[in-house]
């Protein structure tokens, strides 16, 4: 077996896949876009208002429709045909980029604006992810899951590590106004790919009225989750690593401790240039069947970098202690991913997706106001350290009290441990 084979990052199913292929070209274009819209956003509001707390105001905003749409997106994409659900998500979120673009045209743009149109651009990807998590399962196959999930995360990755980069050069050149015509172009050419995804390939999607209501099938997903472990200890140990060893918010902190401004967007993009360094060699992930297991340990290794970033006396050290943590997260991420599609049927992926994604937002948003009050009780680098040792803690917990996670097994991967 060639050390190709053995450890770079499969593409596989790209090379083999038309649909998937032009699936993942969709979504990484238009990923890229939504990354330059991230930093676009806060930076026009500091910009129009010179206040934090205004900038502070969009995790509120962005998260009362996260939550509910996430829920409620999950189940219509059970219950619709997921390209079309993708479809129609992209055209409301580019409709949303055109409305920030006007707004930031107009001579007076306006504040109320922004927000509205950022929490419906929010609510949008409630029914976006879960419709884009259910397709990717349907024209993957079993055996293809963990490479898929390996390319899901890399494209990502690349999003958040390219995305700000991209986004600083068009704020510097153009303003706000550059960020939004590049996103919004991004969706038009991520709904060319999505429109060209055989409809053949989709498969079948029972209609509404060979099912219950909505909120039956909403309620029906959640049973489903309670009632595995497994899926329960995938969703557990990532809220875990965020709420306690989330360092973002601390950030700001340590630069002006550095005494350089830029050192910041050095830690904004240490954890991500981590994380794609161990997707790009990620081609192991499919010879690994303990995937319970493997989850847990990459989550304490998280755990510990952010601990070892607490003691760091430098910042040099420091960031080479977050991008061990981002590579990390990486793996979890990677086998949490792998775990779903293993253990999800199908007619359920919509509605299961919409829970993942309220797992993994939540934790963040807790864990920098975790931070952010323990910073101003203790000090920057103990809320550092005494979270990371917390997180690592309640991971292996997590270990323990569900034993069916942690002995979870794969049943596709390609060499049993």
């Amino acid at each position: 077996m060639s050390f190709h084979d053995c450890m770079l990052l499969d593409i596989g199913p790209l090379r083999r896949n038309t649909a998937f292929r032009r699936l993942f070209a969709s979504q990484f274009i238009s990923g890229l876009g939504t990354m330059v819209s991230y930093v676009a956003v806060p930076w026009q509001l500091y910009e129009l208002t010179h206040s934090n707390a205004q900038v502070g105001l969009l995790g509120l905003v962005q998260l009362i429709p996260v939550v509910v749409c996430g829920l409620l997106g999950g189940a219509v994409a059970d219950r619709m045909d997921r390209k079309r659900l993708l479809i129609g998500s992209e055209l409301l979120m580019a409709l949303c980029l055109a409305g920030l673009l006007l707004n930031a045209l107009s001579a007076l743009p306006s504040l109320l604006a922004i927000y509205a149109l950022v929490a419906v651009l929010q609510g949008a990807s409630g029914f976006h992810r879960p419709a884009l998590e259910a397709l990717t399962q349907k024209l993957a196959k079993p055996e293809e899951y963990a490479a898929v999930a390996a390319l899901s995360s890399v494209r990502g990755t690349v999003g958040m590590v390219a995305g700000p980069a991209l986004a600083g050069l068009l704020l510097a050149r153009w303003g706000a106004v550059g960020a939004y015509i590049f996103d919004f172009v991004t969706f038009i050419a991520a709904l060319f790919f999505i429109a060209r995804i055989p409809r053949e390939s989709i498969g079948h999607v029972e209609s509404p009225a060979e099912r219950p209501h909505l909120l039956a099938d909403l309620a029906e997903g959640l049973r489903f989750a309670w009632a595995r472990p497994v899926l329960m200890g995938t969703y557990i140990v990532d809220i875990v690593a965020m709420a306690f060893a989330f360092p973002i918010a601390l950030f700001p902190a340590m630069a002006a401790a550095d005494g350089r401004t830029e050192s910041v967007g050095w830690l904004l993009s240490a954890m991500s240039v981590g994380a794609l360094a161990i997707g790009l060699f990620s081609g192991w992930t499919s010879k690994v069947s303990r995937h319970g297991r493997a989850v847990v340990i990459a989550a304490a290794v998280w755990a510990l970098g952010i601990v070892a970033l607490g003691f760091a006396p430098s910042l040099l050290l420091g960031l080479v202690c977050l991008a061990v943590a981002g590579a990390a997260d990486m793996v979890s991420g990677v086998f949490r991913g792998t775990i779903w599609n293993e253990t999800i049927p199908n007619t359920l992926r919509g509605r299961l997706a919409g829970i993942e994604m309220i797992s993994y937002l939540t934790g963040p948003l807790i864990g920098n106001a975790r931070a952010g009050f323990m910073a101003d009780a203790w000090g920057v680098a103990p809320a550092i350290w005494i979270g990371g040792l917390i997180c690592l803690v309640c991971v292996i917990a997590t270990g323990f009290l569900l034993p069916r996670f942690w002995a979870y097994r794969s049943t596709t991967a390609a060499v049993t441990n």
